[in-house]
């Protein structure tokens, strides 16, 4: 006797008239959530920009002290990460069962990659005392060369300054990383139950609304990385 080991799912809540408007409102909740994630996001990113306008030397050091290639690494893995999410979207739509588990899986992969990556970002700035508070080291902006930094050095109450930067850095990074830790913990569900055979059934709606938060995960990214990394960075030497 032939066994189905497909997860067996109801074609739409019983509150819900029809499979497709089931769809559609789930799809409206999402992009209602994400809009207010654009207006949480948007509120950082304006507060950068007032205080980099305010403190534009400070900022300008500050930015100095992180590394481009680890940010533009970390930019090569969420657009890799995105093609892989999007491609799985489409398999889940044609019903492409092992596709779609192979790139969950390699999303899964590529966010992981960038969650590892920032750990070592955030650890050299532990290193480096720029986290800000009572152990922030400002004198490495007010006197650079004695740690061999070929800068212009600061003011006493601007090199104080680079705090709100590093304020900053860490809140729009640390929210953006959350939302991937969150984001990979939602990818190993989604990972279980394609396994299960969950959408192999034309009910992708799961699929495709995670689809759109990874993606939104992605686009906020690529707005941090050039406003934190390359706006304004100015040689070493």
């Amino acid at each position: 006797m032939h066994e189905d080991h497909h997860e067996v799912l109801p074609q739409h809540l019983h509150h819900f008239a029809t499979e497709e408007q089931q769809r559609e409102t789930g799809t409206f909740g999402m992009w209602l959530f994400l809009l207010t994630e654009i207006m949480f996001f948007g509120g950082l990113f304006f507060a950068y920009l007032l205080f980099r306008n305010w403190y534009y030397d400070a900022f300008v050091a500050a930015s100095n002290q992180l590394s481009i290639p680890l940010g533009a690494f970390n930019t090569v893995m969420l657009i890799s990460s995105g093609f892989c999410m999007a491609v799985g979207v489409w398999a889940a739509e044609v019903r492409k069962q092992s596709l779609l588990v192979i790139m969950l899986i390699l999303t899964t992969f590529f966010g992981l990659v960038f969650i590892g990556v920032k750990y070592v970002e955030y650890k050299e700035k532990w290193e480096l005392h720029h986290i800000p508070g009572a152990h922030f080291d400002v004198s490495q902006f007010e006197n650079p060369a004695a740690y061999g930094l070929k800068e212009k050095p600061l003011a006493p109450d601007m090199a104080e300054k680079t705090q709100v930067f590093f304020f900053l850095y860490f809140a729009m990074t640390g929210m953006h990383a959350l939302h991937m830790i969150i984001g990979v913990g939602l990818l190993v569900w989604l990972i279980l139950r394609a396994r299960r055979g969950a959408f192999s059934s034309g009910y992708v709606a799961p699929i495709e609304n995670f689809g759109l938060y990874w993606h939104f995960v992605d686009i906020v990214w690529l707005f941090l990385f050039p406003l934190l990394y390359l706006i304004n960075r100015h040689p070493l030497h």
